[in-house]
């Protein structure tokens, strides 16, 4: 029970998502004490980071080809049309003439910028600048891998003219500015079940 709790532990410090992981491992069987369960989501709860009261958060996502088309765009806090026109113009011109040698990090403003290029799609997440830079890098992966079994193969195309269906996926994955559900056979489940209905 000690070494589960030392896992723990140390899972808080990494993050609030890998103490969920190591919370998961705990209720699966692994320790059967409720008391250590206990401690380890009243860790979680306290070890989340938290900016000015509010629990830290994906600002928005965007998805933009190489001409700087949105093709996606995703917004968990309200910005004004012009705001959101400018912005995406300042980050697409911020992630296309970035150094393929640099990190797929940037700080901007007071946020920060993560973003994956899959052959000309540019997927950017803004996020608070305390959260985990490598949670989001591989949600960008997870997403992409989610549009890539639903749709078979996913190009461009496939997002301008299936745009609802990519929206119902995103919704399934993230909510109101946080990762809802990191399995992808419980989105891909989710979604085709609500396929069938349309």
């Amino acid at each position: 029970a000690h070494v589960a709790m030392a896992v723990v532990m140390n899972q808080a410090k990494a993050g609030p998502l890998l103490l969920l992981e190591a919370l998961h491992l705990l209720e699966g069987g692994a320790v059967d004490d409720l008391r250590l369960l206990r401690l380890g989501e009243d860790l979680l709860l306290r070890e989340a980071p938290q900016l000015d009261g509010r629990a830290a958060m994906i600002q928005f996502l965007l998805l933009q080809n190489r001409q700087g088309k949105t093709r996606l765009s995703k917004y968990y806090r309200s910005y004004g049309d012009e705001e959101k026109v400018k912005l995406e113009a300042e980050i697409h011109r911020t992630v296309t003439t970035r150094d393929p040698k640099f990190t797929n990090f940037v700080e901007w403003r007071q946020y920060k910028l993560i973003y994956r290029r899959y052959a000309g799609l540019f997927f950017t997440l803004c996020v608070d600048a305390e959260d985990n830079e490598l949670v989001y890098f591989e949600a960008i992966h997870l997403f992409v891998e989610l549009l890539d079994q639903f749709f078979g193969n996913v190009c461009e195309l496939d997002l301008v003219f299936n745009f609802n269906k990519v929206y119902m996926i995103l919704d399934e994955f993230f909510l109101a500015g946080e990762v809802q559900e990191t399995s992808k056979q419980a989105i891909l489940h989710r979604v085709q079940e609500l396929d069938k209905l349309d």
